[in-house]
């Protein structure tokens, strides 16, 4: 408005164009602005992120995306500078994701692999893992998904950054494990998760109870060993420590802290984060057993006319919606659930998801999800069930 109560006009278009140009340009300039003052504040330095392999991806503050590097056992803190004031509003929609990724990434389709999906809540925009080629020669990428579906590579050259190397990681080399060979260096970081100015990663040490949790503060410091946990896995009908936590979503349960697991085979575990101290051992509790044969891929909670919701997705046994409620309770599964039946938390199936293999929360309306139709991938903003 000018002073005089009225629009502002004018004299011509190429004048109108011009003051949207440099609104824009003072936007972008602004938010870079204030981009560069949180890395500071975070204690963020501009260099180059060098990943050695592509793994788990989750949002912190401000725009920092926190990307885990199984190969190098080590967690980047990255700033993004994917900062916004309103309330996100994304809707993707990409068939054939994993074809752009190919033409981006200048890889066959084939040596195509998304690792992991995490949306920015600010933005709503979405970031991919991705590894492209194949065996020693594999490469790993940060890829932006952004409205109207373009597709961008997160330049890790000349980007603030911190990273924290995980000090009890297995060895990266083959080695032989129930009959196996397998290099359990690529289990260190399956999981990631950041909440209450802490990041939590679940995967293999090389201790003799190798499945673990590391609690990481951030700003990063010196990280100390993790947590070992044990489980009674209902599908075996025996307590385990050996096998990782696959994917985990952290949950407030009566005011504290949990984190909530899911494990091959399927166990859905329970863990205080009060009882995740480092160096020691603990034991989750068993809430639900969702069926043997199975592993789970990705999950989120969500709310739904004020009850909580796990959004749960599978190698096998599609997507499940699992409720949350009674999850609190101190019992927990203790004997076996044979023949590949189920117990604990009741869940159903949404066969409408058939086929999604990465999602993330966006708010408790809508996800977004990786769906595979054969070798396609689609990338798309779903509502949740």
């Amino acid at each position: 408005m000018s002073n005089s109560g009225r629009p502002r006009r004018y004299a011509c278009a190429p004048c109108r164009w011009n003051y949207v140009f440099r609104c824009g340009v003072l936007t972008t300039l602004l938010l870079a602005f204030t981009a560069a003052a949180h890395a500071a504040e975070w204690g963020l330095k501009a260099g180059t992120a060098s990943l050695k392999s592509a793994g788990p991806l989750v949002f912190g503050p401000d725009g920092i995306l926190f990307a885990g590097d199984p190969g190098a056992a080590t967690i980047y803190a990255l700033a993004t500078g994917d900062l916004a004031e309103k309330t996100p509003q994304a809707d993707l929609n990409i068939a054939g994701v994993n074809a752009q990724l190919a033409e981006l990434l200048k890889t066959p389709v084939a040596e195509i692999a998304i690792q992991d999906l995490a949306v920015n809540p600010d933005t709503g925009h979405a970031y991919l893992s991705v590894s492209s080629g194949r065996g020693a020669s594999a490469t790993a990428a940060i890829v932006r998904v952004a409205n109207g579906d373009r597709l961008s590579l997160l330049s890790l050259s000349n980007i603030p950054y911190s990273k924290i190397v995980l000090p009890d990681a297995p060895e990266d080399k083959v080695v032989n494990r129930n009959g196996r060979s397998q290099n359990l260096r690529q289990d260190a970081i399956t999981d990631l998760a950041y909440m209450e100015g802490k990041v939590y990663v679940s995967g293999l040490a090389s201790s003799s109870a190798p499945s673990s949790v590391h609690v990481i503060p951030f700003p990063f410091a010196d990280a100390a060993v993790g947590t070992s946990v044990e489980i009674y896995h209902a599908a075996h009908g025996r307590s385990e420590d050996a096998a990782p936590i696959r994917t985990f979503v952290p949950l407030m349960i009566n005011g504290q802290p949990n984190l909530l697991a899911g494990f091959v085979c399927t166990p859905l575990v329970r863990l205080p984060v009060n009882a995740l101290k480092a160096g020691e051992k603990t034991r989750g509790t068993t809430v639900a057993e969702l069926g043997n044969r199975n592993r789970p891929l990705d999950m989120i909670v969500y709310e739904q006319a004020g009850r909580k919701y796990l959004l749960l997705s599978n190698s096998a046994r599609g997507v499940m919606k699992v409720s949350l409620e009674n999850v609190a309770r101190e019992e927990g599964l203790t004997t076996p659930v044979p023949n590949g039946g189920t117990a604990g938390q009741s869940f159903e199936p949404v066969p409408e998801l058939a086929g999604v293999v990465e999602l993330d929360r966006l708010n408790d309306q809508f996800a977004i999800v990786i769906q595979a139709k054969g070798d396609q991938l689609d990338l798309q903003t779903v509502r949740l069930p």
